[in-house]
């Protein structure tokens, strides 16, 4: 099994940088931890134009990920475990593997499905195992007929709204260095690929459950996500909670996200 191992060193001025933009409050230094899932910001796949798909990625079928002849790439969701917080300012491994690739034909044609896990170290010890879930699929066809999503439950004790526009799209997108164009590129999301606006990112949405999560519950143990249906950058979201269970509810009551928490036991 091919180990793809990237180092980085977890620079402080883009943790900062990110929560700034998410209008989050509190600072990050040399020596404090990291918030959750802001591993996002580091260990980057720059690649020069001629090895880039058309939707910005890198072209698969060169790394890890095999090329299934699919052009139309989604974040699906994934799982995390934190065992230890990754401590700002110090050098860190990922190492990644391909541990699934298969593909099936679904109602809008060919599915491709791979599972990506990274385990991410720090001074000689594993601090977070990430499993990410990533779908691939064709081009829609001229009348294809989107599915109806799901409704979210209204059943929350927590809720909080929270906007997004094409400025955070792009901020993120830069931070993250994700050059997919469904989040940036509105004439490539919409002519393209069949959304009505810019793609709200994935990993933003649960970065948002997990902030959410731990303001209500405190450190996470375990995290996992769902994405269920695409959220656009002009519309409004609620994240919600009941007990374990998170979810992001679009204005029209669509269910874009599914989540479960586990607290930290102390």
């Amino acid at each position: 099994m091919t180990v793809e191992i990237q180092t980085d060193v977890m620079d402080p001025a883009r943790a900062a940088a990110l929560l700034v933009a998410l209008g989050q409050e509190g600072g990050v230094e040399c020596g404090t931890p990291l918030p959750s899932f802001f591993h996002q910001l580091y260990f980057w796949s720059p690649r020069p134009p001629s090895q880039l798909g058309r939707d910005g990625h890198p072209r698969v079928g060169e790394g890890v990920i095999p090329d299934m002849g699919l052009p139309r790439r989604m974040w699906a969701g994934g799982r995390l475990q934190f065992d230890a917080p990754l401590i700002a300012g110090r050098g860190a491994e990922r190492r990644t593997t391909c541990e699934n690739a298969t593909s099936k034909t679904g109602r809008t044609g060919l599915l491709g499905f791979v599972t990506l896990r990274h385990e991410i170290w720090q001074d000689d010890a594993l601090c977070v195992t990430e499993w990410q879930d990533l779908v691939y699929r064709q081009d829609p066809a001229a009348d294809e007929v989107k599915p109806t999503p799901p409704a979210a439950r209204t059943d929350q004790t927590d809720q909080r709204d929270v906007t997004f526009d094409s400025t955070l799209l792009f901020r993120y997108s830069a931070l993250t260095f994700n050059g997919h164009r469904i989040h940036y590129d509105l004439d490539y999301a919409r002519d393209v690929e069949g959304y009505s606006g810019l793609v709200v990112h994935g990993p933003l949405l649960a970065q948002l459950l997990m902030r959410f999560a731990e303001e209500l519950m405190g450190p996470l143990a375990q995290f996992s996500f769902r994405a269920t249906a695409p959220l656009m950058h002009f519309e409004t979201a609620t994240l919600c909670r009941e007990g374990l269970a998170l979810w992001v509810r679009g204005p029209d009551g669509r269910q874009c996200m599914t989540a479960m928490a586990v607290p930290r036991s102390e």
